[in-house]
């Protein structure tokens, strides 16, 4: 991850615009099933971050309520207008974690995949890097995260 931030980002069509005010918590790249056919594609680039440093520069996404392969639910910011998937707010998460989709951000490349989730069910074609960890399923956040992420996270949940 680069010192690129505070860093912008968007939708397509650029009706709304937001800011990350910092480097994120961590960075998933999830390949469970469930995210491939929410987005279409192999796998979910999520950066999370406290909800309360992503700042809206310019329109106003709305949010959408979808369901979930845990049974909670997820609230995910869309475009009005181009439908594009901004973030998410997943139940089990709530509403002070925002999972941003990285590839709404000006520069992507800054945020690589800290590690990869739900390899039981990655496409096949698809290749993990080495020196990146890969979980067959889900982890614990505490053998996984650097210990200010794990700071971080303690707080936003209010449990610091």
């Amino acid at each position: 991850m680069t010192d690129s931030f505070p860093m912008e980002g968007g939708c397509a069509c650029r009706a709304v615009r937001y800011r990350m005010e910092s480097a994120p918590m961590f960075v998933h790249c999830c390949h469970c099933r469930w995210c491939q056919r929410e987005t279409g594609s192999a796998f979910a680039l999520n950066a999370m971050i406290e909800a309360d440093r992503v700042a809206l520069l310019r329109g106003a996404p709305e949010i959408v309520d979808t369901p979930s392969e845990s049974g909670r639910g997820q609230r995910i910011a869309r475009c009005p207008h181009c439908r594009v998937a901004l973030w998410s707010h997943y139940g089990g998460a709530g509403a002070a974690v925002s999972f941003v989709c990285a590839g709404t951000l000006d520069d992507p490349d800054s945020v690589p995949p800290d590690i990869h989730i739900f390899t039981e069910s990655k496409q096949p074609w698809v290749t993990l890097p080495h020196g990146i960890p890969a979980m067959p399923q889900y982890y614990r956040a505490k053998d996984m995260w650097p210990q200010d992420s794990q700071a971080r996270w303690q707080a936003c949940r209010g449990k610091a």
